[in-house]
């Protein structure tokens, strides 16, 4: 994604009018399918922005673990401790480290200390730690102590605003070498709260230092290193078909030299180095490509893996030929770390991380974005990458980032050509263009729209984004033979003050609770409503803000109808459903809207716009259903 000014309004939106709207008719065959919906049609886009991974999706709790920062080595969120008249000093240390990867860390020297005048430091967390009753907490660091006269360490979480130990455990003295040491903090009868932070403390004096300090509450399905549950659930009520990561700007960086480097992200943490990211903070690499893997395995997505391809985001590039014959390699190794047995090199380097079994790979892009690159390098760089890619895995489904002309991709990632970027768009730039897809060669290459959104409400999103987003996502569905990919983007924001880099975001989240956008809500109502054949249809409206798709599962005999009145007044439609020899008279309906299109959720009003399911029983062969204004509806009709 690239930051861009919205471009103004295609059509004026016609001024209110002060009597209902005439009734639509919408005409469906459901005899003739007229083609497969994409199996893989709903998916979702990930990338460190944010604050999507740390500080979000993933679990840690310890905020610059590793005391390291886009400014370098440095304390940022440790604060040093000296109760009562006690004397202590933290400090970096580019000396000594616990591995190469991190060849630093935090110096602790304490002039003087007794049991009742503590020194220390702690860490305040991603805004806050949260804490909730009878939870059990696992930590870790790396550490050692210059002598044992230092004593005894004491971990504890403690109540920013009243002071009460929340919980407390003790260490023995450090040894004199770099060691990894295993902590548990176990609450007690508290109120969950985010107003906790976690102190390190010691009674004599001595000198110690400290290295990737760790925290993890429960995580989902209890994974060592793992994600947080609430957003994790959230997500597989999404029933996601695919997770494109890692990115995004993510997967490029700034420079050739901060693009993600996959190899750097796997192994044990400490052996990881940490990397600049173009969203104005530094990644901890916890979110590595292990960990991502297991993300699609957990939620039973496909994954859509990026692979660098030679292009930074400040226009620095890799000529095709011998000087980028390194990372085309290194996509190769990607692919055996994810898809080879252990036999293989780079399969034995997963089975030793841990998932001995290989993963499932089909879909690969080449790149991200890459109609950016001014050097119109990217035809021969995608070229070299598919020879070489096909020859080993032909198999492979390969995206292009951009349009190339000397091989015909796979699949190709979509952009809107007037804005030069992925879909970002207002509403009324979706509502124009639900049809964009219709006249596509039915023939030609394959659709990915990697990235797009409604770009209404901050943080996340609102009522009016979500009719945006409905509306364009019937034109999606009813071309899903053609458009067999599409993931909203971005996908998380940590709305704490200073957490977003980029508004109208799906989900958002402090460092206790979470909620989902009326766009959040869009996307579940329409991947869980859908058949696997596109039914033809037919809408007779004069309402500029009226759309629909049809889809219909042969297994259940259920037909999914998505009606989006994005009108400030209520829409009648007459149904008429050719074809079918039985229709229920009893159907679901699915209904997400609201007073206004500035309507929305947020932490405090996590429910205020989301899905209501009722009933109708006047369905037919024919019949006429009315939608609210400002609504998104499924209708679920069984015909058998």
């Amino acid at each position: 994604m690239r930051l861009f000014l919205l471009a103004p309004l295609l059509f004026a939106v016609a001024p209110l009018v002060a009597l209902a709207q005439g009734t639509a008719t919408l005409t469906i065959d459901t005899a003739k399918p007229v083609a497969k919906v994409s199996p893989t049609l709903y998916g979702i886009m990930t990338e460190e922005i944010n604050y999507s991974y740390d500080g979000g999706l993933y679990a840690e709790l310890v905020s610059n673990r590793t005391f390291q920062t886009m400014r370098g080595p440095n304390l940022e969120h440790w604060t040093l401790i000296q109760n009562g008249d006690v004397q202590a000093n933290i400090e970096i240390d580019k000396t000594t480290g616990p591995s190469g990867a991190i060849p630093h860390s935090l110096k602790f020297t304490a002039a003087s200390a007794t049991p009742q005048s503590e020194a220390g430091f702690y860490n305040t967390g991603f805004w806050g730690m949260a804490l909730r009753p009878a939870t059990s907490y696992r930590g870790s660091f790396y550490g050692k102590a210059e002598s044992t006269t230092i004593g005894a360490l004491t971990v504890r979480l403690v109540n920013d605003k009243t002071g009460a130990i929340a919980a407390s455990t003790t260490l023995p003295s450090l040894g004199s070498s770099w060691q990894r040491y295993d902590f548990t903090l176990k609450t007690g009868m508290l109120t969950p709260s985010a107003n906790n932070h976690l102190e390190f403390l010691v009674q004599q004096p001595g000198t110690a230092w400290f290295s990737l300090v760790s925290l993890f509450p429960p995580t989902y399905k209890n994974e060592p290193n793992g994600k947080r549950i609430d957003l994790m659930e959230k997500l597989a009520a999404m029933h996601p078909a695919f997770l494109r990561f890692p990115g995004g700007n993510y997967l490029e960086g700034d420079h050739l030299d901060e693009h993600y480097e996959w190899k750097k992200t796997i192994g044990p943490l400490v052996d990881r180095p940490t990397h600049p990211t173009p969203w104005t903070y530094r990644s901890s690499d916890g979110m590595g490509l292990l960990e991502f893997l297991t993300w699609c395995e957990d939620l039973h997505m496909e994954p859509l893996l990026a692979v660098f391809s030679g292009y930074s985001l400040r226009q620095e590039h890799i000529p095709a030929g011998k000087d980028l014959e390194p990372y085309v390699q290194d996509a190769l190794d990607e692919i055996e770390y994810v898809t080879g047995d252990a036999s293989t090199r780079w399969g034995a380097e997963r089975a030793k991380d841990g998932h001995p079994a290989p993963f499932q790979l089909h879909f690969m892009e080449i790149g991200n974005e890459e109609y950016h690159d001014e050097s119109g390098t990217y035809d021969a760089r995608f070229a070299q990458f598919h020879k070489a890619i096909k020859q080993k895995h032909p198999d492979l489904q390969l995206v292009a980032a951009a349009p190339v002309t000397s091989v015909r991709p796979d699949i190709l990632d979509d952009n809107d050509h007037a804005l030069h970027t992925h879909f970002y768009r207002t509403a009324q730039q979706f509502f124009v263009d639900t049809h964009r897809y219709d006249s596509y060669d039915r023939n030609g290459t394959r659709i990915l729209v990697g990235e797009w959104a409604t770009r209404e409400g901050s943080p996340t999103t609102n009522l009016g984004a979500a009719l945006g987003d409905a509306a364009w996502m019937t034109g999606l569905e009813r071309n899903s033979d053609i458009v067999v990919m599409a993931s909203y983007a971005p996908l998380f924001v940590n709305v704490s003050p200073g957490g977003m880099q980029w508004p109208s975001d799906l989900i958002g989240y402090d460092a206790l609770n979470s909620y989902g956008s009326p766009s959040y809500y869009a996307q579940v109502m329409f991947s869980t409503h859908l058949g696997n054949q596109i039914l033809g249809s037919k809408l007779d409206t004069t309402n500029p803000r009226l759309f629909e798709s049809v889809t219909y599962d042969s297994k259940t005999h259920r037909l999914h109808l998505k009606l989006v009145n994005a009108s400030s007044m209520p829409q009648a439609v007459q149904i008429k459903l050719n074809g079918a020899a039985h229709v229920s008279s009893k159907a679901t309906v699915t209904t997400l809207s609201g007073k206004t299109t500035q309507e929305t959720n947020s932490i405090a009003e996590p429910s205020r716009v989301v899905p209501v399911v009722s009933s109708i029983a006047n369905a037919g062969a024919t019949f006429t259903h009315t939608l609210p204004r400002y609504s998104i509806q499924v209708l679920d009709l069984d015909l058998n």
